[in-house]
């Protein structure tokens, strides 16, 4: 078989499979969206009032209580302070600080390149399937001598179908994507706010010590 047979093989096929196969990506988009929907809201915490509970620990140097009040929290603006209380000193608190927050938003950013991805080629799929569609209509309009069958405006409809399709998919996964993105977004910016209070006590220890030991 010739690539001429082979392509010709493939258009015969027609639009509907690419219609099947738009559905089964908007499905795994849904499971997508949902999944992660859930993941960031089962991680969430007033973070205003850990960071007033933590500043107040804080300033009475109760470093114990202030670690245990942050490992209670689900949150990763928590998990990413109480990372840097394990450190000795605002250098190395910072470092650990970096670290966590790095990991945090591998987690929370985790299946969300299927989202982009889907609302980016979606529509070309789409698109895929309507050339295809049209491609199959005029094989039969040539084998119908001209003569437009109610067949011929079945496939036609099906591949304009195919790049709505294809549009309808994409425009939820890319404001699914988008909406993930800045949520993500806003919680390391309050993750950074939280840590600032851990390297303000660190650096505030650390210019004390001199000013005690003269």
């Amino acid at each position: 078989m010739d690539i001429d047979q082979a392509l010709n093989a493939f258009t015969m096929l027609g639009a509907r499979w690419v219609l099947w196969l738009l559905v089964a990506l908007s499905v795994i988009g849904v499971t997508v969206a949902i999944e992660r929907a859930v993941f960031l809201a089962t991680s969430r915490d007033d973070v205003g009032r850990i960071q007033r509970e933590l500043r107040r620990l804080l300033i009475i140097g109760d470093l114990e209580r202030a670690r245990r009040r942050l490992e209670e929290s689900p949150s990763f603006e928590a998990r990413i302070a109480a990372a840097g209380l394990q450190a000795r000193g605002a250098g190395s608190a910072e470092e650990r600080m970096a670290g966590e927050s790095a990991l945090s938003r591998l987690k929370m950013e985790q299946s969300l390149t299927y989202l982009g991805t889907l609302g980016s080629n979606a529509p070309f799929v789409g698109l895929l399937g309507t050339v295809i569609g049209i491609i199959g209509a005029f094989h039969e309009l040539g084998g119908g001598l001209g003569q437009v069958s109610s067949g011929l405006m079945v496939e036609i409809g099906e591949a304009l179908v195919a790049t709505a399709v294809g549009l309808l998919v994409a425009l939820p996964a890319v404001a699914s994507y988008n909406l993930f993105q800045r949520i993500i977004k806003t919680r390391l910016g309050r993750a950074d706010a939280l840590g600032r209070e851990v390297l303000a006590y660190f650096k505030g220890r650390d210019e004390a010590a001199p000013e005690a030991a003269e």
